[in-house]
């Protein structure tokens, strides 16, 4: 049987009534500067962006409605990273060949397939794995707050062996070999971050930090001079 990734964005369980506000480029000043830049934006505006973001209480029950349907193998890895990217890389590095993906982002490539070209990244790995042909079947579990639809990806659904699915749809006994649990933080509040290391603590399985930094997030004590550079991010 061929070895199968298991991963989870956590942005699949964040949702906002106020669309999506964040920049769809991976850096240092999005994961931190760009979110005091939003807080401070909407204090302005006499808002409490901390109140805009909510958390699905469907963290609080996946582990177990995983557990019912994949069987993790042996000593399996589970790794921890921000970027989305390194999915790419596991897969490849592990040669998984099935990836089961629980995301708000299908992250298959956006633009169409010349989005394919471009090098790895966090919008596109899922579409590269195939491209390349370094996995065989991708299985796509949309968040039930997201905004797209299968069809946003018709390019890519004609040409590879892509699926939609609901958690109903799984059979029980997927064998996985490899789990990956990113943060996203240009998508995820920072203020939301220790709910994170809840969620992959409840996991019960050790695992290795490839690359998430921490983040402070303190807004009781943002000094004048801070202000101004958030608000030029």
């Amino acid at each position: 049987m061929d070895k199968c990734l298991l991963s989870i964005d956590w942005d699949y369980f964040i949702y906002t009534k106020e669309g999506n506000w964040v920049s769809h480029i991976e850096s240092k000043k999005s994961l931190t500067d760009l979110w005091y830049k939003r807080y401070i934006q909407e204090k302005i505006r006499g808002r409490d962006i901390q109140k805009s973001y909510q958390l699905s209480s469907e963290v609080d029950t996946f582990w177990n409605k995983t557990k019912k349907y994949f069987k993790f193998v042996k000593d399996i890895k589970v790794y921890v990273s921000d970027s989305h990217s390194l999915s790419y890389y596991i897969a490849k590095e592990t040669g998984c060949k099935t990836v089961y993906l629980f995301d708000s982002h299908a992250d298959l490539g956006y633009g169409g397939l010349s989005s394919l070209n471009f090098e790895v990244n966090c919008s596109n790995w899922l579409g590269k794995l195939l491209k390349n042909k370094q996995i065989k079947k991708a299985n796509i579990f949309y968040s039930p707050h997201t905004v797209e639809k299968p069809e946003h990806f018709k390019p890519m659904n004609s040409i590879y062996n892509i699926g939609y699915y609901d958690f109903d749809d799984l059979i029980i006994g997927i064998k996985v070999s490899v789990i990956h649990i990113c943060r996203s933080g240009t998508w995820t509040p920072p203020w939301l971050d220790k709910k994170f290391t809840q969620f992959i603590d409840a996991l019960g399985i050790p695992y290795e930090i490839m690359h998430c930094p921490v983040r402070k997030w303190d807004t009781d004590n943002i000094i004048l001079s801070d202000q101004i550079n958030y608000l030029m991010a």
